[in-house]
């Protein structure tokens, strides 16, 4: 069964990701607690992703290349979209994934890490702020339906 262990940790609002970045649109089909089905797509490519249960950082997660005008008319189906673009950044051997929302989620700007274990330690560079991996309303899926404009300080 494939494993997604990740941490999610806010940005320092001095640091701005560099580079062109990757957009991406996603929905969700669902969004029940034991399981979330989403529809993503990544430039000019399609995407469905199961995931399982979140137990602490890890999920299991089942994600499948679909074809572009399948992911198009499935994000028709969705009630809230998701839009945000990804950069990605290596720092000490790791690379950190950077979304920065737009949107209702506007002014969001977040970064992952995925592990290879709960346990695995990794160097944490300077623009990383406050750890959110157990913050559920930093969910994509949470966001799509309570998006930050609504809670944001």
């Amino acid at each position: 069964m494939p494993i997604e262990i990740e941490r999610k940790f806010l940005i320092k609002e001095s640091y701005k990701p560099q580079g062109k970045g990757e957009y991406i649109a996603q929905g969700y089909l669902t969004t029940q607690a034991e399981c979330t089905v989403r529809v993503r797509i990544k430039d000019e490519a399609g995407y469905l992703t199961v995931k399982g249960k979140t137990q602490g950082i890890r999920r299991s997660e089942y994600e499948y290349e679909i074809p572009l005008q399948d992911a198009k008319d499935m994000l028709k189906m969705c009630a809230n979209l998701i839009e945000k673009r990804r950069y990605k950044v290596e720092y000490a051997g790791k690379i950190f994934e950077i979304d920065e929302f737009f949107g209702d989620n506007a002014g969001l700007i977040l970064a992952e890490i995925e592990l290879a274990s709960e346990n695995e330690t990794f160097d944490k560079p300077k623009w990383l702020d406050k750890e959110v991996s157990a913050d559920a309303r930093y969910f994509n899926s949470n966001l799509s339906k309570n998006p930050y404009k609504n809670w944001r300080n």
